[in-house]
């Protein structure tokens, strides 16, 4: 089968070049016109690609203009497209005829960058608010990160649907337990949902711009704060990002420790997550039983990482802290506990007729849908996707331990929280392969600095779904952009869909299926 870029350079009408400095080889980089820009979208989309992501760069102290890029994913094969943007006219094709995730990613990158979609049919802002003044575009190496913007009146339209019966109900974005921010806008008909618009962005916290203002070092404490529930994820993207950029090789024994890391942190989120879809059933034993096993791992986090949820344990070319043959036994002793109890309740789960009643059938996402949206994670392979990149852009031990991939298809609450149980299991399997071939050794290698004008790219499967990281060096080698795609981007999106046609009271229970990040999101 041919690789994207070879279909590109195929069946593109138009210079197809490579591009230099971009790390690692194995995701190559090459750039079009950029009035080409969408027809090669059109091309990789009959080819059977995915829009895994898509952004801008202000590349102006680099002698250039902007720069957009868009990344494809297919199987195992990942293909970035960029295409120069003049700094008088930053304008480009859009992309959402062809792709759904581009509708987002567009206005993002409209908003903090101020690039020109042409064909985009929604100008309103997108994680940047109304009342910012037209003209700030925070991702500009002109704005002035560190002065207080002016506010001017705006207002955000929401859609409406129209209707003799028909109502509306705002949720959000101030909710009633310990959540971050959203607000969701409901059409409804009786207690059907018609219609459900989400609007993001009240956590927006300036993190890609803040990354400019930080060394390599200092930015990777920094992407472990992006979403604090995925902390091991996000610096594990961003270090082996950096890492390639570097030429640094990471000791073995520092790559089985951060995969121990990164299966503790997809098991202590996943059973909280099955608890919580129970509780929202009224089925709080679950909640209280499974946040106690998760309980029990935090704390043993907190007494081998120093830090619950391992927070900069990931660091630039390994690990803060190795794993020695005591906690190795400390961890076995904790999950054949941990085991031992979830599959009691898993059997618990799986008999509740009620539990089953209100979760079968409901938020159901099919396949075609999760496909077209561009769908990743969890929610992707409860409708039938068979994503991860721990078996997709495997690193070491996945490269040598195969991942065994949970697929539903039914696409429903029910799924969802079942691949989430079939995941755990899973990741209590590696996580006891990962101990008994450890490889001993450095926890650490020493990380240089990147060279000038260069860029890479990570793809990371965090507990979610696929994370991706882009980083670009400017002119002293320093930090240029760095791009940030937790999958909430992408699945939140997948939420509005799921919804439609569901009952009102059944919105939680929906949500807290999907449970993406609004700190993810906005970035």
């Amino acid at each position: 089968m041919k690789t994207l870029l070879e279909i590109l350079t195929a069946e593109l009408d138009a210079p197809v070049s490579p591009v230099s400095g971009t790390f690692p080889a194995t995701v190559p980089v090459c750039s079009v016109p950029r009035e080409r820009f969408a027809e090669a979208a059109r091309l990789l989309k009959r080819a059977g690609a995915l829009l895994a992501a898509e952004w801008a760069s202000d590349e102006t102290h680099l002698g250039r203009g902007f720069g957009v890029y868009a990344c494809y994913r297919r199987d195992s094969g990942y293909l970035i497209v960029c295409a120069a943007l003049p700094l008088d006219d930053p304008s480009f094709p859009s992309l959402t005829r062809r792709f759904v995730p581009a509708y987002r990613f567009e206005r993002q990158m409209h908003s903090l960058m101020g690039v020109v979609p042409d064909g985009h049919l929604d100008p309103r802002p997108w994680i940047k608010f109304e009342d910012w003044p037209e003209d700030a575009f925070p991702l500009r190496k002109t704005f002035d990160g560190s002065q207080a913007l002016p506010r001017v009146a705006g207002e955000y339209v929401f859609g409406k649907a129209e209707g003799e019966g028909i109502y509306e109900i705002p949720v959000g974005p101030v909710h009633a337990g310990i959540i971050e921010p959203g607000h969701f806008r409901f059409q409804a008909m009786g207690e059907d949902i018609i219609n459900l618009e989400e609007r993001l962005g009240y956590v927006h916290k300036g993190i890609e711009k803040r990354f400019e203002s930080l060394s390599w070092q200092e930015a990777a404490r920094l992407a472990g704060r992006v979403s604090g529930d995925t902390t091991v994820a996000h610096s594990l993207a961003y270090c082996m990002a950096l890492e390639a950029m570097t030429g640094c090789m990471v000791p073995d024994h520092a790559q089985w420790v951060r995969a121990v890391m990164l299966e503790r942190e997809r098991i202590a989120n996943h059973l909280g997550d099955i608890g919580a879809i129970c509780n929202d059933v009224a089925f709080a034993f679950m909640l209280y039983q499974t946040m106690r096993l998760k309980e029990t791992m935090l704390r043993t986090n907190k007494e081998i990482f120093g830090h619950r949820f391992m927070m900069d344990c990931v660091v630039p070319g390994g690990v803060a802290a190795g794993l020695d043959a005591q906690y190795k036994a400390v961890i076995l002793e904790e999950l054949s506990a941990v085991e031992d109890e979830f599959e009691r309740l898993v059997m618990i789960f799986d008999e509740n007729s009620s539990l089953e009643d209100r979760t079968r059938s409901t938020g159901i996402l099919s396949a075609e849908e999760a496909r077209d949206l561009g769908m990743t994670g969890l929610v992707a392979r409860a409708s039938g996707m068979q994503l991860d990149c721990r078996k997709d852009f495997p690193f070491a031990p996945y490269d040598r331990i195969p991942v065994n991939i949970p697929v539903m298809s039914a696409g429903d609450v029910h799924a969802r929280a079942w691949v989430r149980i079939e995941e755990v299991r899973e990741s209590l399997r590696l996580i006891r392969e990962m101990i008994s071939t450890m490889p001993k050794g450095q926890r650490s290698a020493p990380v240089g600095s990147p060279a000038a004008d260069t860029t890479g790219f990570a793809a990371v499967e965090g507990w979610r779904g696929e994370i991706i990281y882009w980083l670009q060096s400017g002119p002293k080698g320093e930090i240029n952009r760095s791009m940030v795609r937790d999958p909430s981007s992408l699945c939140w999106i997948g939420l509005e869909r799921c919804v439609l046609g569901n009952i009102v009271p059944d919105f939680p229970l929906c949500n807290k299926s999907f449970n993406q990040s609004y700190s993810g999101n906005d970035v």
